[in-house]
């Protein structure tokens, strides 16, 4: 399920939107990491940071998400979409899975405004990536043990997630808790039964 095997190129045509999504993280990475002033000036007018959008700058609720802290932050993230992205886009379809992905991560930095600290800046795509994992989590929650191997492989995921988000340090503890709700509301919507008989 969750075992990538298919081929470069099948992969691009299978799965456009979480291809899209890499590319453009990867893109964006490679940009804003240039040893230019005008890179710097790039990253820092795209981080969330809670006094410029109570300013008025609110693409900073947006930005976020394509912006990174290191090669690390970047390369975990990715991973995470690579192996998990392409079952979300498959089931839920390529509309509603970049619906879950965009909303997640925006709602998440919308919680962070209210909720954070008003100091300290955050980048990363982390809240879309929860968001992801509480999509599944409605699946679950509908499918129950008509997918046993979801059940399997996505519960103890997202359970071992929720903890170490709590353990780990310089964390977006409010992100990440949000973009797993986000994801979850929006699941429990696309995933419903008879919203899925209204698809077949």
């Amino acid at each position: 399920m969750f075992i990538r095997t298919e081929s470069f190129s099948q992969y691009i045509r299978r799965y456009p939107f979480v291809t899209a999504i890499i590319v453009l993280n990867i893109l964006v990475y490679i940009i804003t990491g240039l040893p230019i002033r005008q890179s710097s000036e790039l990253y820092f007018l795209g981080m969330g940071y809670n006094p410029l959008i109570a300013d008025g700058e609110w693409w900073r609720l947006l930005t976020p998400m394509f912006l990174h802290f290191g090669i690390t932050h970047l390369l975990f993230n990715m991973f995470s979409l690579f192996i998990f992205g392409p079952e979300l886009e498959r089931v839920a379809g390529k509309a509603r899975f970049l619906t879950i992905y965009l909303l997640s991560g925006v709602f998440a930095n919308i919680a962070y405004f209210f909720l954070g600290e008003s100091n300290i800046p955050h980048v990363g795509a982390s809240g879309a990536i929860y968001g992801i994992f509480g999509a599944f989590g409605a699946l679950i929650y509908y499918t129950k043990k008509a997918l046993p191997q979801l059940r399997q492989i996505m519960l103890p995921i997202i359970i071992i997630s929720v903890i170490m988000t709590f353990l780990q340090p310089n964390v977006n503890i409010i992100g990440h808790i949000a973009g797993l709700v986000v994801g979850f509301l929006i699941g429990l919507s696309y995933f419903h039964p008879k919203r899925i008989i209204s698809w077949r």
